[in-house]
């Protein structure tokens, strides 16, 4: 039997271990054949070591070595030397020393790879990549990021655990409760036409362990949505969820920062500056455009309404007419952005609905654009009091509805930061966003709806809204921003059964709804519970940043594409078809 046990990793061998015989085994990188003497570069997760056969010294593993592919598995035994004077290789943490090999083994032959893993590797497509995923790992970008991963996860579950938060794993197969997202169901055998559903959250679990008495929860849960994706979502993701009780928001924002301070110094070596940030939902949407900013470069959104109003330039007016918003944003020293570009920005903008992009540049201290003629000196002047406006410096400015103005600026001042360069890496900047409303307008439903979700607590001040202006309620809630990036969602949860019965029925939810969604549940508040709030991390978003990736499935082991398709096991997939009559499920042709 072929002992093929490692007495090293291929990352490990020094200088001062020559002369140590010694077992590696990985994959064929490099081979290189020099005629009476052989180079191989052998590969594992740690790095790479290079062997030496020598036709002379012994033949036997020479004429092996010959016949050797590109990722085939081996595993050698041999001598460590010190390469020659002149041949050492300081990009390798090996690049001292080589093996001059004894005895080769070969476990697994290869057969031409679909992508190629070498250091000269070629880039293929994503589905490629995808579909090969297992080839895909082997390149060492992805497996870098999960090593990441891990690192992390480490890192916050010893810091959870000397909070004296306790581990609990919450159940996968639940009750359906609807909470924004379609849920993934799954029918039941042992009772026909019956379903669980797999969880959006642990929302209602963790709730119900406040009830119990664990007055301090957290797991990595494993959540699942049925929505549309991008690059920052996948259909099943984890969350760093924890609850906690008697406790205030102050205290749990303590907490959370403390523990992104801790995991980013123990994984990256950064410093997180602590406290975070905080911004009122209102205000941020006004200052941004966007309750998840990016605060690592400036060019604030200013409302221009008063200004506009006393300008002559009809479109603002009509816009103003309309009951719209004009709003602008000022590019330090963008006067240099070419005509051709403003035109670009323009298209751009243009495909999220807006029909125009006004701007203006400051040059020799003068204002100069095609609608300058319509502003009196005076409300020039005010306009550049108001915007912070300097010579070199250009304003680009928006007149649409509220919500379409400030999703425009939102999209361009990212766009913006990254053509000129604004970003830049290792910058971390977190806020926190409270208060939201407690409630949305379905437009297509005609109706309210939770914006977070139904347990969320409304802001004690404005309670006495719930009856008659809804929409006003504020939510005592927060997420937690990282670089443009929502990384956390969490709220005081209600725990007055009058309450939470209110908010149903203000959501119209019928008294047969509320028992068959949430029966359960509302049973559990009326036996004592106790204040309780928490929150929900999403944990890949975690990692996408800090492995400086904007592409979540860079950071999940074996994701799915946007259309939620595992390329590699090819599922979703049919079903025998005794299995869906043992479900007694019958599927339309």
């Amino acid at each position: 039997m072929i002992d093929y046990r490692r007495t090293h990793t291929c990352g490990e061998l020094k200088k001062n271990d020559c002369e140590k015989y010694v077992t590696l085994s990985g994959w064929v990188h490099k081979h290189r054949d020099h005629g009476g003497i052989i180079f191989v570069n052998i590969r594992d997760r740690y790095g790479k070591t290079q062997l030496v056969f020598n036709s002379d010294k012994n033949p036997e593993c020479y004429a092996i070595a010959e016949n050797l592919h590109i990722e085939w598995v081996i595993s050698v035994k041999g001598e460590v030397i010190p390469r020659t004077d002149g041949m050492t290789n300081p990009s390798m943490p090996t690049g001292d020393i080589e093996v001059l090999v004894k005895e080769i083994n070969i476990l697994s032959k290869a057969r031409p790879l679909p992508i190629s893993v070498s250091d000269d590797f070629v880039e293929v497509n994503e589905e490629t990549r995808l579909k090969y995923r297992y080839l895909d790992m082997r390149r060492g970008d992805i497996s870098d990021k999960l090593i990441m991963r891990h690192k992390a996860m480490h890192a916050m579950r010893m810091f959870m655990d000397s909070k004296d938060f306790i581990e609990i794993t919450t159940p996968i197969l639940a009750k359906s409760t609807p909470e924004g997202a379609r849920d993934y169901l799954i029918p039941s055998r042992i009772y026909p036409g019956n379903f669980y559903a797999l969880p959006q959250s642990p929302q209602i679990f963790k709730q119900l362990l406040m009830i119990s008495g664990i007055d301090k929860y957290f797991q990595f849960a494993p959540c699942f949505r049925d929505e549309d994706l991008r690059a920052s979502r996948q259909p099943e993701f984890t969350q760093l969820d924890m609850e906690m009780s008697f406790e205030t928001t102050e205290k749990l924002f303590e907490i959370i920062e403390d523990l992104f301070a801790s995991t980013f110094k123990k994984c990256l070596g950064v410093d997180i500056t602590t406290p975070f940030r905080q911004i009122p939902y209102r205000e941020c949407m006004k200052r941004y455009g966007t309750d998840k900013p990016d605060l690592r470069y400036g060019m604030e959104l200013v409302c221009l309404d008063d200004i506009a109003k006393r300008s002559t330039f009809s479109v603002f007016l009509d816009q103003l007419e309309a009951g719209n918003v004009i709003k602008g944003l000022c590019v330090k020293k963008g006067a240099d952005i070419s005509r051709k570009m403003i035109d670009n920005y323009t298209s751009f903008v243009g495909k999220l609905g807006i029909r125009g992009l006004a701007w203006m540049k400051m040059k020799d201290n003068s204002l100069s654009s095609s609608i300058v003629k319509f502003f009196s000196p005076e409300i020039q002047e005010e306009l550049v009091t108001k915007m912070g406006i300097e010579d070199g410096d250009l304003v680009f400015i928006i007149a649409d509805k509220e919500s379409a103005t400030n999703q425009a600026l939102d999209h361009l001042r990212r766009r913006l930061a990254k053509d000129r360069d604004l970003i830049g890496n290792n910058k971390y900047e977190f806020l926190w966003v409270t208060e939201f409303p407690l409630l949305a307008w379905n437009d297509d439903e005609e109706r309210l709806e939770a914006e977070h979700h139904p347990f969320t607590a409304p802001h004690n001040d404005d309670i006495h809204l719930l009856d008659s202006d809804p929409l006003k309620v504020r939510s005592q809630s927060y997420d937690l921003v990282l670089n443009g990036y929502e990384l956390a969602s969490g709220s005081q949860r209600i725990h007055s059964v009058e309450i939470q019965e209110k908010i149903f029925e203000t959501l119209k939810l019928t008294h047969d709804e509320i028992h068959e969604r949430f029966g359960f549940f509302i049973e559990a508040l009326q036996y004592g519970t106790p204040p309780h709030l928490g929150i929900g991390i999403g944990f890949d978003r975690v990692i996408m940043i800090m492995t400086q990736t904007e592409n979540i499935r860079d950071v999940i082991a074996f994701p799915k594409t946007n259309k939620a398709m595992d390329l590699m096991s090819e599922s979703p997939s049919a079903i025998d078809r005794e299995q869906l009559k043992e479900l007694r499920i019958t599927v339309e042709e």
